[in-house]
């Protein structure tokens, strides 16, 4: 099979075919993509919870009202009980994956802090979950047509509607999902 360049930074955008109820219509960024596979986190699947629900889970006191009210993402169907936090660089925080120079990923529990006393990163994107492909998994969905991949954009990550991200995602490339067939094939 031929290797794929690295798509980190790049968006994964679901074909119109790929029913998979997990990543049906969805855009993904990618954190993380090598030999031993890829990590992303789903872009545009809104959950019911907002960050004060899960900051007074975790006791964290959040005294701004705006920031309480960011909306929680389903970022994947892997360890959903575990939370992400998409964000600007701005500093390292205890458990940081630089993603590119503009882009990181923490794990840990200071950045959540600092959100809620209002000194984290200027632009974030909280998800619960991650999505995962094992070695060689996504580079065969992709020659299967199940994903575009394209560039990343901060406004897609960050500022879109989640409802608008999809097609978003799309245009990037020139490309209007809802004029593509559900049939894939191949020369």
């Amino acid at each position: 099979m031929e290797q794929l360049s690295s798509l980190k930074n790049q968006l994964l955008i679901a074909m119109p075919a790929l029913h998979d109820p997990n990543f049906a219509r969805t855009v993904t960024y990618i954190c993380e993509h090598g030999e031993h596979g890829a990590m992303g986190i789903v872009l545009n699947r809104p959950t019911e919870l907002k960050l004060d629900d899960l900051l007074l889970h975790m006791e964290i006191e959040c005294g701004l009202t705006d920031t309480g009210e960011q909306i929680v993402y389903l970022g994947g169907p892997v360890e959903e009980e575990r939370g992400f936090v998409l964000h600007t660089s701005s500093q390292p925080w205890d458990s940081t994956l630089s993603i590119n120079e503009d882009i990181s990923i923490t794990t840990s529990r200071d950045i959540l802090e600092a959100m809620a006393s209002g000194g984290g990163p200027s632009r974030t994107l909280v998800a619960l979950g991650y999505a995962g492909w094992g070695a060689g998994q996504l580079e065969r969905e992709l020659q299967q047509n199940a994903w575009l991949s394209g560039p990343a954009d901060q406004s897609i990550l960050f500022e879109l509607p989640a409802e608008q991200r999809w097609e978003a995602a799309a245009r990037l490339l020139g490309v209007d999902v809802n004029l593509l067939s559900s049939d894939a094939g191949h020369a």
